[in-house]
């Protein structure tokens, strides 16, 4: 069985993608190899916020690992929260997050949104990328009560259901970030 780190501490983010590579790959996490730093993410794209965490791995404890960033991009809103999803309040305050999104939109008609994820993969010094989305609306409340973040406000184009609603599988086979892993695990047992 292959390790691989993945450059987060986020054990929904963990348990989630864990789930969608099975038992083919072992995850290891931040805290797993001991890694206490505060990894910058400064870019001003998913594709350079997922890169700086995965060579920020790679070059300082040389392990071979993936990284994703991702986020809610709302088109009424010209695209944001987009990379700055999980601090759109200032803070790292989901719920907080969740509401500016809704003030922000208020009665507007135009609720087009969609989740996207990029995923930087270093194998053996070399750097690969994934991307996934998943297209949907922004509901005007929340509904469900599983997944976090936006999920609550999230519904996928031909759902009913919002992801909170859903079951953490039926997410997975629709979600921006299980549509990247699944691009992610095939290159990677294309290579074994």
């Amino acid at each position: 069985m292959r390790t691989l780190v993945f450059a987060t501490n986020n054990q929904h983010k963990l348990e989630e993608v864990q789930a969608i590579v099975g038992n083919n790959f072992a995850l290891r996490s931040l805290k797993d190899i001991g890694c206490e730093a505060d990894i910058p993410e400064t870019g001003t794209t998913f594709e350079e916020n997922a890169s700086q965490k995965s060579r920020y791995i790679f070059d300082h404890f040389g392990l071979d690992c993936f990284s994703d960033d991702s986020g809610l991009e709302i088109d009424a809103l010209n695209g944001e929260p987009g990379v700055y999803s999980a601090h759109y309040s200032g803070t790292r305050d989901t719920e907080a997050n969740l509401q500016l999104v809704l003030d922000k939109l208020g009665s507007n008609p135009n609720r087009g949104a969609r989740f996207r994820c990029v995923i930087s993969l270093i194998l053996n010094g070399k750097e690969h990328f994934f991307e996934g989305s998943v297209e949907g609306t922004i509901t005007t409340g929340r509904s469900g009560k599983s997944g976090f973040g936006y999920d609550p406000v999230f519904q996928p184009l031909g759902y009913k259901e919002t992801f909170s609603e859903m079951s953490a599988q039926e997410k997975n086979q629709i979600s921006h970030r299980g549509r990247a892993m699944e691009k992610l695990v095939e290159f990677l047992n294309q290579i074994q």
